[in-house]
Formats: structure tokens, sequence, C-alpha cells
């Protein structure tokens, strides 16, 4: 999607934890590495890391979640008024826990990344998340583990991946100093694929 004429790229966050990916992103968007600008942080955590980096940086932000809305179609109609009412061009899972609703994915097709630590197809899907990613990965034996960058869909994990990066696994890692690695490749990894969307080098997949 390219961005509109005079307008800036728009990018509505949600996040449910630290919110370090976002910082990365805000990051990006300072330093211009990424042409866009982040207009608004949703998250289902009311004392997330990811609300506070935002509002200390004057972004609006939304707690959003089972608790403020009991039912899910409220709630999944309400994060899409959200993102829709301030102009969000794309949207960007870091580091968010819930599934997405059809309403909120009807409104953005193709139009919703997520960033996933390891290397999909593996070690994905429901309750593959976290630290639980990184200690399946040592636990299989595999010798190299990554980031995957994706659109999200109804699914867990299951959408179609844009961007991947490698690093090995070794013999002496732990899921705690391998999180540390591999969450270093999604502050590089993420940022690059949002700039290719504001750059509209993905327009291809819409």
């Amino acid at each position: 999607m390219a961005p509109k004429d005079g307008q800036p790229f728009r990018l509505g966050i949600l996040a449910s934890r630290n919110g370090s990916n976002l910082q990365a992103i805000l990051d990006r968007c300072l330093s211009d590495e990424i042409s866009a600008c982040v207009s608004v942080v949703i998250s289902n955590n009311s004392k997330s890391g990811a609300l506070r980096r935002a509002k200390d940086v004057g972004i609006p932000t939304f707690h959003l979640s089972g608790w403020t809305h009991p039912e899910p179609d409220r709630l999944d109609g309400e994060m899409a008024r959200v993102l829709q009412d301030h102009g969000v061009d794309l949207v960007v899972l870091a580091g968010y826990m819930k599934k997405l609703g059809p309403v909120l994915l009807q409104a953005y097709p193709n139009r919703i990344l997520n960033v996933h630590p390891a290397l999909l197809p593996a070690f994905g899907g429901q309750g593959m998340y976290g630290m639980q990613v990184h200690r399946a990965v040592i636990e299989s034996g595999v010798k190299v583990t990554g980031v995957t960058v994706h659109l999200a869909d109804s699914e867990y994990d299951q959408g179609l991946i844009l961007a991947q990066e490698v690093i090995s696994v070794h013999p002496a890692d732990t899921p705690e100093g391998l999180a540390k690695r591999v969450l270093k490749l999604e502050h590089r990894l993420l940022p690059v694929v949002i700039q290719r969307f504001a750059a509209g080098q993905f327009e291809t997949v819409h």
C-alpha cells in the first residue's frame, strides 16, 4: 500500500506486554528509517509497557480487552473502529497475544503484520509464544532458529510469510538467552518490512 498524497503513512500497533518492538518502530520512525508515524497503540493489557511507552511520547492509547468489552463481537468491532478513526494504513502486531476477529480482518485485508520468534511454519500455532517457543526450539535439537514476519489472518501464525532472518542455535543456549538474541532480530526485521509497506513495495499482495 503506497502512502496517500500529502498524508503520512499511519501505523496502528497492537501489543500485549513490554512494548520493545513498539519502541524499535518508534525509534525507526524518528530516525526516518521508517517513512511513517504511529497514530495509535491498542493493548489488551491495561498495565502493559507498550501503553506506557506510547503515552510517554503523546501517542493515543486504548485498553481494549475482554474486560472492557466482554462480548467478542463488540470488542472486535471497537478495535476496528479505533484503528479506522485514527486513519491507520497498516496494523502491526508487536507482541499481541490474542486472536483477531473477523471485523478487524475484513477492515484491513492483507494489511496486518505479525512478528513470530521462530522460523514458521515450525514452532507456530496456538500456545506457541514467548518462552514456550524458545524452549521447544532447544528441546527439538534444531540447529537454526530466527524470526518470521508474516501477514496475520484468522489462524495463529498461518498467514503469508513476508520475511525471515536466521540465527544459529548454540549447544549452550538457554531459552532465556536464545530469547534475547531472537528479540534483537525482531527489532531489526520488523521495521524493515514495515518500511517496505510504507514505500508501496508490497502492493502486489493486496
